[in-house]
């Protein structure tokens, strides 16, 4: 519980953790600009030129060092948002790098272009290099060329390791709530109601019909370790999962006979198909408790399985009426609906915003639960 809820306040701080990055970007970018502007500054004072013989020259020098700099620290600056906007934070280091060349060989052409175009093309100040204004044009477009590449790759770097370590968070986190949700549905399987109506059951059975009664045992130890293995496991084969359903509303059809009836309309290319462990349980345990238990008739549950769009397409069928209906026209004891988010945030954690789990309205006086999981490229 204590990994849980620093995971909890790591993530959940984003604000704090925003306006640290903010900090930490503006001093390491003025930082680095004013080191440049000191090595530069430093340069100029150790190893003067002929030029530089009078003070005015030498300060001349300083004011287009220093105007270098502030271009520098501009463009650099107004070109991180349009970095962000374009998604380059999220790139691997393969696609980042032709980009990193382009961008800062723009940044470099349009640094070199205002820093000497403005003082030597605009004001018309005479030029006293030793070198020509346009080799020297182009030996400052290529050190800002290197310049701006070990910037961006300093700044995608910092990005590139905070990614991973919120990867790591957020893997802690998921591994966090799977293990919850799992305890949960664990909880729920196996809590005294459970045993007591499916130990009563077979008390029963073992006078009347005692080769049914060897079969329910065996259908309880198959739903128990199932539910203690598949634990370990984040998705089974969408087979194993049915096969334990199947055990599952075997034992509750000893206690509610013929009110509880099952249809099947599964495709054969989804049982192979990944899920995670105790989803359709907890479908099927929601359209039991709500949709046959609370209602004298009982009724029939329908699970349907279909591969669409490179998801499985998984649907629980029973009868009732959506929770969010008025209270007067709702059975008593209605779901609340917990168990089912607790389902739909796991497959948000599992496979992103792809993935949903909703309850609507099917067929007059039924409801449907239906999740939608995405498939692994090598499935779909």
């Amino acid at each position: 519980m204590e990994n849980a809820s620093l995971t909890n306040v790591l993530l959940d701080d984003e604000p704090r953790r925003l306006r640290a990055k903010d900090r930490l970007y503006v001093i390491c970018q003025s930082g680095g600009w004013l080191f440049f502007l000191g090595l530069q500054v430093f340069l100029i004072l150790a190893f003067p030129s002929k030029e530089h013989a009078v003070p005015s020259d030498t300060l001349y020098s300083f004011g287009l060092v220093l105007e270098m700099i502030m271009l520098g620290w501009l463009i650099t600056h107004f070109t991180r948002p349009w970095v962000a906007r374009w998604g380059w934070k999220t790139l691997g280091w393969r696609a980042l790098f032709p980009r990193i060349l382009a961008v800062s060989a723009i940044q470099s052409l349009v640094w070199s272009v205002a820093g000497y175009g403005y003082p030597y093309g605009i004001v018309g100040l005479p030029w006293t290099g030793h070198v020509s204004l346009g080799l020297a044009f182009t030996f400052s477009v290529l050190n800002g060329l290197i310049l701006l590449c070990g910037w961006w790759c300093v700044y995608f770097f910092y990005h590139l390791f905070d990614r991973f370590n919120r990867l790591q968070i957020e893997q802690l986190r998921l591994a966090t709530h799977v293990k919850e949700a799992e305890l949960r549905a664990l909880k729920s399987q196996v809590n005294p109601h459970f045993i007591f109506n499916a130990l009563n059951s077979l008390r029963a059975l073992i006078e009347e019909d005692p080769r049914r009664a060897r079969q329910a045992v065996t259908q309880l130890a198959n739903l128990l370790r199932y539910s203690l293995q598949s634990g370990q496991l984040e998705t089974v084969p969408f087979e194993d999962e049915l096969r334990v359903v199947n055990d599952y509303l075997a034992l509750e059809q000893v206690r509610h006979e013929e009110r509880l009836r099952l249809r099947l309309d599964v495709a054969p290319e989804t049982l192979q198909l990944p899920i995670p462990p105790l989803l359709l349980q907890t479908l099927v345990e929601n359209a039991v408790k709500y949709g046959i238990s609370m209602r004298p008739e009982g009724g029939e549950i329908a699970i349907i399985a279909r591969r669409e769009h490179g998801s499985l397409r998984l649907q629980v069928t029973n009868p009732g009426v959506l929770a969010s209906a008025p209270a007067r026209v709702r059975p008593p004891g209605e779901s609340t609906g917990l168990g089912l988010a607790n389902a739909a945030h796991r497959l948000r954690l599992l496979f992103g915003d792809r993935a949903s789990l909703q309850l609507r309205v099917g067929l007059p006086g039924h409801v449907v639960a239906e999740a939608i999981i995405p498939l692994p490229a090598a499935s779909a």
